[in-house]
């Protein structure tokens, strides 16, 4: 292992790589997959989840925002909540915000390949994705399905890539972003001037039966697609000017979010239909591109591939987003004494937090061993709590602290917080209820997780007590001889 230095890392980011990096993971897979999941729960209101959920996020947003500029420290809300809240509370926090990354990472990993693949059989240059056999390897004499070998490859791949460089993940980050928005940009552009398009498809707006009720089980379930500018601060150490610019990609990616968000599922649901879309699932997306879209195009060739190509551009960026915000949380809490020291470094040549990077992917990897959905619901489960916590913190803060420094601070105080701590509260309470109906596991697995954050947050207290016992000992028993 490499020398490695308890410096801070260097500010090489700036506020267009900051806000690429709060857009790459929120504008990722999600808008392929959680629009049709939307529209089967609340019909055409598919369209108000989204934009309620972006109402939810802008409250906790302004609480991150005032929390970044005050506090300008690498690690997200694990660094609010750490400078405000006792030892334990403070790594609970942590630890349940590693984990959510990490397992996200997982998750993106997974859909990443299954995209790939296909994107190499537009182009004729593999079979089928269902007529890929297993790939052998040659030195454990195993067959593997190639969506694992690919997930694995493209995971060693970004963390290669920020295990040297944060500017150079920064800058994947940032072209990977555009590409995708751009495409997006395409697919609503084509999707407007369309035949197809018809504003009778959103009538009427909410699904007989359930009714306006029917939003809110669909706004628990889609949330997770804007935790995004939960990872702009998980940086704020290597963005340039941060007091500044955090505050500013926070604002900027969560209005240009949504306005994706509102336009995509606009388009889908004017010209497939609510049914439609929720018929065709994940791949809701790709159906209505290839409905509306021309076919013959060069390169692209067709609606459906111009979709796949996004989609693959999607998950790539929203991965390298959640190992550059995983690590950068592991890196905190090391160096906060919460892990272990080593975890907290900066590696001597690099620049970037190259134990914390690795720890997390492997952690990262080996949660691809989890059912994927129970993988999902724990991770949404842990950032709605993590969002409540962070919003408690800044009413702490502006109490204990009311003359700190403060560059930015959010306009209404405390009805922003509150409000926010209040809905994500409902959300929570929904999304648990929704749970215990059908994943307890993601529920047992949770509970699980945090006991065993707190066996290792008790065993890593006791060994820290015995070291520094160990070294009062030497130091009184090296005194008398050097009086000597």
């Amino acid at each position: 292992m490499s020398k490695s230095q308890t410096r801070s890392p260097e500010a090489e980011l700036g506020l267009l790589d900051a806000t690429m990096i709060g857009m790459g993971a929120m504008i990722g897979a999600g808008i392929f997959v959680l629009t049709g999941l939307a529209a089967e729960i609340a019909g055409p209101a598919a369209i108000l989840v989204f934009a309620l959920n972006g109402v939810v996020t802008a409250f906790t947003g302004l609480s991150y925002a005032e929390l970044a500029a005050s506090i300008p420290k690498s690690g997200g809300g694990y660094a609010f909540v750490r400078e405000i809240f006792d030892d334990f509370a403070s790594f609970i926090m942590g630890w349940m915000l590693w984990f959510a990354y990490m397992i996200a990472g997982a998750l993106y990993a997974l859909g990443f390949a299954p995209n790939f693949l296909e994107l190499l059989h537009v182009y004729g240059v593999v079979p089928s994705p269902d007529e890929i056999g297993a790939v052998a390897v040659p030195v454990i004499d195993i067959g593997l399905p190639p969506a694992f070998l690919l997930a694995f490859i493209a995971v060693l791949g970004l963390v290669a890539l920020n295990a040297v460089s944060t500017a150079a993940s920064g800058s994947v980050e940032t072209i990977f972003t555009i590409i995708k928005v751009s495409i997006l940009v395409v697919f609503v552009a084509f999707g407007l001037t369309s035949p197809m398009f018809s504003g009778a498809e959103f009538q009427p707006l909410f699904p007989e039966g359930s009714g306006a009720a029917a939003v809110l089980p669909a706004m628990g379930l889609t949330f997770i697609a804007f935790e995004g500018y939960d990872l702009i601060t998980t940086v704020t150490e290597e963005v340039q000017n941060p007091r500044e610019n955090i505050p500013k990609a926070i604002f900027i990616s969560l209005a240009v979010t949504v306005v994706v968000y509102l336009a995509v599922v606009t388009v889908a649901i004017g010209t497939l239909g609510a049914e439609g879309l929720a018929d065709a699932g994940e791949a809701g997306i790709a159906t209505a591109a290839t409905s509306f879209m021309p076919t013959g195009l060069p390169i692209i060739q067709n609606g459906g591939a111009l979709i796949v190509f996004g989609a693959v551009f999607s998950t790539l960026t929203a991965l390298n987003a959640v190992v550059i915000a995983s690590s950068r949380v592991a890196f905190s809490m090391g160096r906060e004494g919460q892990l272990l020291p080593s975890i907290g470094q900066i590696h001597h040549r690099y620049g970037t937090p190259f134990v914390a990077i690795l720890t997390s992917a492997i952690v990262m990897l080996g949660s691809v061993a989890l059912p994927t959905q129970s993988a999902g619901n724990m991770s949404s489960l842990f950032f709605l709590l993590s969002f409540i916590i962070v919003n408690v913190a800044v009413i702490r803060l502006r109490r204990e602290r009311p003359n700190m420094n403060r560059p930015y601070e959010m306009p209404f105080y405390p009805a922003p917080p509150i409000i926010g701590i209040a809905l994500n509260l409902i959300l929570t309470g929904v999304l648990i209820e929704f749970l215990l109906r059908t994943d307890p596991l993601a529920l047992g697995l949770s509970v699980a997780w945090i006991l065993l954050g707190a066996v290792v947050y008790f065993a890593l207290k006791r060994i820290k007590q015995q070291s520094d016992r160990e070294q009062a000992t030497a130091a009184s028993e090296i005194k008398p001889e050097a009086e000597d």
